[in-house]
């Protein structure tokens, strides 16, 4: 019997490259990933190298066709999720002149005030110019400096050279499909955080002229837009060569994570919401009309859907957490390492500290961690936070702290659900988590015991930003309407809220209080850091 049409779905996130083969009911079939470094630079730099990404490429490719040779055979269609909030410099051959300036990179922070700045203003921005984009594209540049608008202000300022040979700025996404086909093209999505573009109806989104010669960076520079589930090309010779594919394999615009993940999730109709968990974390739900929060830091932006926009409120680390308890504090001989190898089908470290967290009581012996480890988006944009455990004492074991870390996640989650809710216009009673921590039973157990709410985990949350990008390309490519996936999504697991909600209630009135209370301080220890 003949296979069905596969799409082949990348997924590439800050972790490294992934991809799966995926059929348009949403069945995926293998899994390949290779490890990309994150090189974290003094001065809040953080960078990825655009070349190993497209080496790794190749290599998962392979991978797959040595372990599902007729699944690859049956690809007609390729189509990406990658991280977004990235800039590439890339000249005139469609070669990158810089590393990947990535989403965590705030030294454009500077140069963003430096460019928009003006009187009256808040956080050094010009109010007059935050009306103007609030008007048009919905949000505004993160003063952060973790977004393409101020990385390109990096690059023009600092790497003069670098600017004058640039061609096109790109995202991450529209990197990977230039390196596919040989067309320079920007989605809806991966085009937002450039903060240039007229968002107001959903199908026409397009480049204001007053925004692109306020942003400081040459019109030419930006690449056409397209939507997401446009065919954009065939694959060029050189990828066809370099993936092993026949050149008739056509290509799917795709769609940056927070987008394909919200597809992935199934959460396609309005006001459904779902947590993704993985390095970072945020709260989606696709809604029919453009808004934005000014004070939480939440907005309905462009997305896959072609008459929707997508509520996105971010959270900058949530499993990142994880990583960094498991590789900063961890010993290198701990038996934890032992279970620390990241792979779709073996044990995990979320299967070693599901042995831990049952056993320690929620509360974690008193202590309070907070997951701020590189700043904060929603609901406050603060890029001078960072994480810390509060209460700790002679008595503090390390399975509290183990415990309190997740806690800290789930309870700064609960923080943003206020103005989620406000947001959609009534209380959430249910949500589909996702994501590679979704994995973790105790934390899916935490999440609806802090939120208080019905937690349906996806079936198989680490592939979500694989399948949204497959049904992305499914549906560019006729084979499935996005009406239909609602119908495919399936749920592993209902986490019901137990009576730890109430002691979790009060837990988090104290929560609360702490980033009014330290965030005075974290700015002074962390100013210009």
């Amino acid at each position: 019997m003949a296979l069905p049409p596969q799409i082949l779905a990348i997924d590439l996130g800050t972790s490294g490259m992934k991809a799966a083969l995926v059929a348009a009911d949403g069945t995926v079939t293998g899994w390949a990933e290779r490890a990309v470094p994150l090189r974290v630079l003094p001065g809040g730099g953080a960078e990825q190298d655009p070349v190993a990404w497209w080496d790794a490429l190749a290599e998962v490719v392979a991978d797959l066709g040595r372990g599902f040779p007729d699944h690859l055979r049956a690809v007609t269609t390729i189509c990406s999720s990658t991280q977004g909030e990235g800039t590439i410099a890339v000249d005139a051959g469609g070669e990158p002149l810089t590393q990947c300036i990535s989403w965590l990179d705030m030294r454009g922070a500077g140069h963003l005030r430096r460019q928009f700045g003006g009187f009256p203003s808040y956080s050094g921005m010009s109010v007059w110019k935050i009306a103007r984009w609030l008007r048009l594209t919905g949000g505004m540049p993160s003063v952060t400096g973790k977004d393409p608008a101020a990385h390109m202000l990096l690059v023009r300022d600092q790497m003069p050279a670098v600017y004058a040979r640039t061609k096109t700025f790109l995202n991450v996404l529209d990197w990977i499909n230039l390196k596919l086909t040989g067309r320079t093209v920007a989605t809806v999505d991966s085009i937002l955080t450039s903060w240039v573009t007229d968002n107001r109806v959903a199908t026409d989104i397009k480049y204001s002229p007053a925004l692109v010669a306020a942003s400081g960076i040459d019109a030419d520079k930006f690449p056409p837009i397209v939507k997401c589930t446009e065919v954009i090309g065939n694959l060029s010779p050189h990828a066809a060569d370099h993936l092993g594919l026949p050149s008739s394999v056509r290509v799917v615009a795709g769609a940056v994570d927070n987008t394909a993940a919200a597809i992935g999730a199934g959460t396609v109709r309005d006001n459904e919401p779902h947590l993704y968990l993985g390095t970072s974390s945020w709260i989606c739900a696709h809604v029919p009309a453009k808004k934005t929060d000014v004070t939480s830091g939440i907005a309905s932006i462009p997305c896959a859907l072609p008459d929707r926009y997508l509520m996105t409120a971010l959270q900058a680390t949530a499993g990142a957490n994880l990583t960094w308890l498991r590789d900063k504090i961890v010993e290198w001989d701990d038996p934890l390492l032992t279970a620390g190898h990241i792979s779709r089908d073996e044990g995990t470290i979320f299967d070693a500290f599901d042995k831990i967290i049952p056993g320690v009581p929620a509360g974690s012996d008193g202590v309070l961690y907070m997951p701020w480890l590189y700043g904060e988006r929603a609901p406050v944009d603060d890029p001078h936070l960072r994480a810390g455990f509060l209460n700790i004492s002679l008595e503090t074991t390390r399975s509290d702290l183990l415990r309190a870390v997740f806690e800290g996640v789930a309870l700064n989650t609960r923080w943003m659900t206020k103005s989620v809710d406000k947001f959609l216009g009534s209380p959430m009673r249910s949500m589909v988590i996702t994501g590679g921590a979704a994995r973790s039973n105790s934390w899916c157990q935490i999440f609806a015991d802090v939120l208080g709410i019905e937690i349906r985990r996806d079936a198989d949350p680490i592939a979500v930003n694989a399948r949204g990008a497959g049904w992305i390309g499914a549906v560019g490519a006729g084979l499935i309407d996005f009406a239909d996936i609602s119908g495919l999504a399936r749920a592993d697991h209902v986490f019901e809220p137990g009576p730890d909600h109430r002691l979790y209630s009060e837990i988090y009135e104290t929560y609360t209080s702490l980033h009014k209370q330290l965030a005075p301080i974290y700015k002074r220890l962390n100013q210009g850091r």
